[in-house]
Formats: C-alpha cells, structure tokens, sequence
C-alpha cells in the first residue's frame, strides 16, 4: 500500500520509512507530490489537533490516503512561558530555523541545567472522508531524555534537537546511538501499532 504521510521533512520521512518497511507499506513526502502543497496553519492547541489539521487538508488537496504526525515538547522545571508544547519551533512569535532551534533549546539547558524532556506524539490517518483515524497514546509518547547545553558536532536537518539530545539509560548523545535505535527514538512502537491496527490489519 502506497500511502502519503503529510510532511515535507526528509529527516522524518526517512525514519518513518524504515520503521514501517516491515509492514509493507511504501511512503511517500509532500515533495514527491507534483501538486502545489496547500499551506496550513499549525494552531492548534495539542498535538493531534494539528496532525488532524494537516491530514484533513492534504486529503481534501490530494485526493490520496494519508496521514500526518505532530509532536508537543514538554520540560520538567521551566516556566509556563518557557515551555515549548506544541510551538517547539516557535518562540516569542518567532519561527525558529534548526540553528535558531539549538540555540534558543541550549540556553534553556544552560539556565536551568540539563532538562528533562518528553515528547508527546499524535497521528491522524485519513483513508477517505468517513474514514478518519487517530491516536494520541502514551505508546506513543518517547520516553524521557536529557537536553544539555552543549550540542553534539553532528546535525541532521529538521532534527535540531536530536543534536543536544542525551538518552538518559546510556548517557549517550542521540546521535552516538545506532540508527536501528535512533529510528525508534524518532518513531515510537505506538505508531506501528497503530497502522497494525487501520492499515496492515484492513489489508
């Protein structure tokens, strides 16, 4: 089954591509899409209100079976004002570049000390109009990381954050791990799960 999943980042498309692999579903990007890509408004208030946002508009653009993620990042410690949720990239109205990203992410870590981080994940699958699926479970949600200060030497564009991530169990930078166990760091087993569920067991 080919199916769209709404995102023009290369790094995630990637990652969602090899978990998925297994489950014989082939994915394509917004950027293998010929059609103009419609622009939506991430606004939102948690993160499956934006991946429904964003499924919806590129099955009503395109006409194809697709499904869109979002994440909210939440930090134990910071101010209400500090923490990110849903405007991971945005801050003080601003939308963040991956190097606005690291800096704006290691100051953080540097006032406060290392952070202890999560992400929470949602999903919208949208097969047809009167077919909608969606899930925003805590197998979804990574488990708690570090964010420190100082970033690791590698970047990988789209993930900035993965640069001052650290896994708390082994102390290692994310980007010290092995792709296999960086994959599942980017996509959670919730997300398998879930297409086991609407698309592999519909099959």
């Amino acid at each position: 089954m080919k199916i769209l999943y709404g995102t023009g980042n290369p790094a995630k498309l990637a990652s969602m591509r090899r978990r998925v692999s297994a489950l014989g579903i082939e994915l394509i990007g917004l950027k293998d899409i010929p059609e103009k890509i419609p622009d939506i408004v991430e606004d939102g208030n948690t993160p499956l209100e934006n991946a429904r946002k964003k499924a919806l508009g590129y099955y009503r653009a395109f006409g194809i079976p697709v499904f869109s993620c979002d994440s909210g990042l939440y930090l134990e410690g910071v101010t209400d004002q500090e923490q990110p949720g849903v405007h991971v990239r945005t801050v003080g109205g601003k939308y963040l570049t991956d190097e606005g990203m690291l800096a704006h992410y290691a100051a953080l870590a540097k006032k406060y000390g290392d952070l202890t981080a999560r992400y929470r994940n949602a999903i919208c699958l949208v097969m047809g109009e009167d077919q909608v699926f969606e899930a925003m479970e805590e197998s979804m949600a990574s488990a708690p990381f570090r964010i420190t200060s100082v970033p690791h030497e590698k970047r990988k564009e789209g993930f900035p954050i993965d640069s001052l991530s650290v896994d708390i169990k082994t102390g290692k930078y994310y980007y010290d791990l092995a792709e296999r166990e960086l994959d599942q760091v980017a996509v959670e087993d919730g997300f398998l799960e879930f297409f086991r569920r609407h698309l592999v067991g519909g099959m």
